[in-house]
């Protein structure tokens, strides 16, 4: 897909940087244009970008016709100019034939090779008009949204940040950190059309003094933002390094969700009630028991929506963050735990986010640790303990049924297998809860599909979508 823009250097810059956070091994970027255009130019921001602290002088390789550089990212970066290349037989010699399949390439004067490697990105530069300008082509599967990332973070003033990725999610959202001049921030990617409730819900968080990053950028409608940096302290790392802080921080977790349903639900978020949380667990039937070998499952959710109108409905809802999990809190010592991913925010029971964080699909939550949690919040709030307990359970059933479906769907459709592995702990909340007497009917409409077991997983592993 081909992108046009017009750049002045710094713009120029920004996209070299931005390229250079997501270049992997094997990658080549062909840089054309004639002399002066500005090739060395981008590629010494690209390098200089992989390296970080470790940057060195970039030279313009015209008469040495390739310098190498490492990369602390993990690769070899291969910078060549072939202007001066005589014959396609002298890439012989410089090796650079054997760099294409494993390092990282950037080639200027990309004519003078005999062959394109068929998955090159093509950054064509041309002379603009205004001396200080150059028109950009870029050839790119993802080319339009590395440029509006390049674009908007340059307009944010942001264009001399190096960009490293972050971890994402199962979504098609994704982050980067910018590390510059004024400190660090997170640029957040969003294509979805999620900016607008993440703006608002950010603002009402922060509004009511809870740890929403600050938005310092936006550009809603190209689905760009660019956030506050809490850190990278996420709660599940924490855990990991010092897992004797578990019943503190959760404690933490709990208050933090006690203060949050204290106050009134915002108007403009969408209420998952009975209904929808019927229509939300049809993904088990849809995915799982097919993918398991089995049929069945229809009689799910109707299940849920009746054993909430019994159970769960006549409570006042509250606002839930959705996911609200070890993976999107951020420890920040005494301040407020950090929130991220919240933009899905909803008003429902005020089990749904406590059994979220405290019935984690992707780490083990002590039952202790779960019990006393249970038990603080029920003190906190003196809601009806029997009753609170039994939507509890129900919620905890809907919501892991749920995830069960979603990771199904993620390997079957999306190709993504590795969420395959927390299935049997998902699995094992889904028996915790459904042991509550009052879900009888719905343990006994689950007793009849195949658990996912090493047998079903690898069945399921084997339809992943390639």
């Amino acid at each position: 897909m081909t992108m046009r823009l017009t750049a002045d250097q710094d713009l120029t810059a920004a996209l070299a940087r931005m390229l250079a956070a997501t270049a992997r091994p094997g990658q080549t970027i062909l840089l054309d244009g004639p002399v002066g255009a500005g090739k060395t130019h981008f590629a010494r921001a690209f390098i200089r970008a992989r390296q970080g602290d470790a940057a060195e002088d970039v030279p313009s390789p015209t008469f040495t016709l390739v310098q190498t550089y490492d990369d602390p990212l993990g690769t070899e970066i291969w910078h060549a100019d072939l202007y001066r290349l005589t014959d396609p037989s002298e890439l012989d010699e410089l090796g650079l034939e054997e760099a294409l399949a494993d390092a990282i390439c950037l080639i200027e004067w990309p004519d003078r090779l005999d062959r394109l490697p068929g998955s090159a990105i093509t950054l064509a530069i041309a002379p603009h008009a205004d001396p200080d300008l150059r028109d950009i082509a870029l050839i790119a599967p993802d080319g339009p949204r590395i440029a509006a990332r390049a674009a908007f973070v340059a307009g944010a003033g942001w264009a001399d940040a190096r960009v490293l990725p972050l971890a994402g999610d199962a979504s098609a959202r994704r982050y980067f950190r910018l590390v510059g001049p004024q400190g660090s921030a997170v640029l957040m990617d969003d294509p979805s059309g999620a900016c607008a409730p993440f703006v608002a819900m950010t603002e009402w968080l922060r509004g009511h003094g809870l740890g929403a990053p600050a938005i310092l950028a936006q550009d809603q409608a190209a689905g760009l933002l660019l956030v506050e940096d809490l850190g990278d302290d996420l709660v599940a790392r924490v855990l990991e390094r010092d897992p004797a802080m578990a019943p503190a921080i959760y404690d933490r977790i709990t208050d933090l969700l006690v203060d949050l349903h204290h106050h009134p639900v915002p108007g403009f978020v969408a209420p998952l009630d009975g209904p929808t949380l019927a229509e939300q667990v049809g993904l088990f039937a849809e995915w799982y028991p097919q993918a398991a070998g089995a049929n069945g499952g229809e009689e799910i959710a109707p299940l849920i929506a009746r054993l909430h109108a019994d159970l769960a409905a006549d409570v006042p809802p509250v606002l839930s963050l959705r996911d609200f999990h070890a993976e999107n809190l951020i420890w920040r010592g005494d301040a407020p735990l950090g929130l991220i991913d919240y933009q899905d925010a909803v008003a429902c029971h005020p089990a749904y986010d406590l059994v979220s964080a405290l019935q984690d699909a992707r780490r083990d939550v002590d039952p202790g640790v779960e019990a006393a949690c249970i038990a603080r919040y029920l003190a906190a709030t003196a809601m009806d303990e029997a009753r609170f307990r039994a939507a509890y359970a129900l919620l905890g059933a809907q919501r892991n049924l749920r995830i069960l479906g979603i990771f199904t769907r993620l390997c079957i459709r999306d190709g993504k297998p590795r969420y395959l592995d927390f299935m049997p702990r998902v699995w094992g909340y889904v028996r915790r809860n459904l042991a509550h007497p009052v879900l009888a009917p719905l343990a006994d409409a689950v007793a009849a599909l195949p658990a996912p077991d090493a047998a079903v997983i690898e069945r399921i592993r084997d339809r992943c979508a390639r």
